[in-house]
């Protein structure tokens, strides 16, 4: 890539799993990249790399707006926003409370909101960007004990639906990522939630069953295959609307698409070997 041609992406959620992945293959690849995280100690190797790292908490508008401000001052433009950042708060929707709830849509999505409203400018103006959101199988499909980690996700899919229609005029694209299992801290995450929030409460035989599913998965993916899924889509002339990648990501699709709701209800019980 030469040097004219450099694009430059910013990166939520860079410090693990699929955003730091995505930093450094595209790092590797030539591009100009900003990984933004709270944990800048853990980004020092991106830094070693070439990349910009930033200290971002999307929950935290003025650091989502000093953020953007350097990268502009620094090189003028801003050319893909990967909106990855994000993490699953599992619970009984009777036990989860509501600032925890609050907390959740706030990481997922209006985070990713605030930052593609803040991006929006400066991609008009070029007449070129790509706003790439990090949704999920799961902002299709349900699993127990997922009401608002779910919510988050439908609510993305649908936001970036609208968002697609609207900014296509001005040369910009938006892309849904869904993932399948992935290798990442978002299980440990997942399953401290439930055993804080449900396992004492009456929904504690259902938070052992997700206990036990979420603590049996085994060979996930590599944060690898999302990552050139990313690249994939930042190099496409005109990129998909979405694209699924990750272990059962696309047959969990699939189910989802020809089984009514009763019968996916029944294939989620059987999955998690809960019994009514």
């Amino acid at each position: 890539m030469s040097e004219s041609k450099k694009r430059v992406v910013l990166i939520t959620g860079a410090s693990a799993g699929m955003g730091k992945a995505t930093a450094n293959l595209l790092l590797q690849q030539g591009y100009i990249v900003y990984g933004a995280a709270r944990r800048v100690e853990r980004m020092k190797d991106l830094e070693a790399k070439g990349g910009h790292i930033l200290e971002m908490d999307v929950t935290d508008d003025q650091s989502m707006q000093n953020g953007i401000d350097r990268i502009i001052r620094e090189q003028g433009r801003i050319d893909v926003l990967f909106n990855n950042a994000g993490y699953g708060s599992f619970g009984a929707v009777e036990d989860v409370p509501m600032e925890e709830a609050r907390r959740q849509m706030e990481v997922n999505l209006f985070g990713a909101s605030r930052l593609t409203q803040l991006v929006l400018p400066f991609m008009r103006a070029q007449q070129y960007g790509k706003i790439i959101n990090n949704s999920s199988v799961g902002g299709k499909v349900h699993t127990l004990l997922g009401a608002w980690y779910h919510a988050g996700k439908h609510a993305l899919e649908g936001y970036s639906d609208c968002l697609r229609l609207e900014v296509a005029p001005f040369g910009i694209d938006v892309v849904v990522i869904e993932p399948g299992i992935v290798e990442s801290e978002w299980g440990e995450v997942a399953l401290e939630h439930i055993r804080k929030t449900s396992s004492h409460t009456p929904y504690h035989k259902m938070a052992e069953a997700a206990i036990g599913m979420f603590g049996q998965v085994k060979n996930p993916a590599s944060p690898d295959v999302i990552a050139h899924v990313v690249l994939k889509a930042i190099e496409a002339r005109k990129p998909k609307t979405r694209y699924a990648a990750g272990k059962q990501a696309r047959s969990v699709l699939l189910l989802r698409k020809v089984l009514s709701d009763r019968m996916m209800d029944r294939v989620i019980y059987r999955m998690f070997k809960f019994n009514i």
